[in-house]
């Protein structure tokens, strides 16, 4: 999937989720609470921060690995599959989990 596509099935995931926008140009990501949850990275994939145990069941159901994004990997992050990517339902409602995730949080932001 090419990247313009891939920010298009982002932007309307992120449409159908509601209650946050899409921020960032180059590589567009959502935040809440102070804190990233999801993101496009440079080498198109999407990447959205969850529970532990949620991510144990990605990676068995899809085999979800890790996210990295500037070679670095992103703490809590899972990088979307092809098969994941296919399934918009399932991207809306991963990136509600991660907002929920995060907004259960401490709030983020600069010391």
């Amino acid at each position: 999937m090419n990247r313009a596509d891939l920010i298009t099935l982002y932007e309307a995931a992120i449409a159908a989720a509601g209650g946050f926008e899409r921020k960032g140009k180059a590589n567009p990501y959502t935040s809440a609470n102070g804190h990233m949850f999801s993101q496009i990275n440079k080498d198109d994939q999407i990447g959205i921060r969850l529970p532990k145990p949620r991510q144990g069941e990605l990676l068995d159901q899809f085999g979800a690995g890790p996210f990295t994004s500037y070679g670095a990997t992103m703490r809590d992050y899972v990088c979307l599959t092809g098969e994941m990517l296919d399934d918009p339902a399932l991207i809306t409602a991963l990136l509600i989990e991660g907002f929920e995730f995060v907004s259960a949080m401490p709030p983020g932001g600069k010391k």
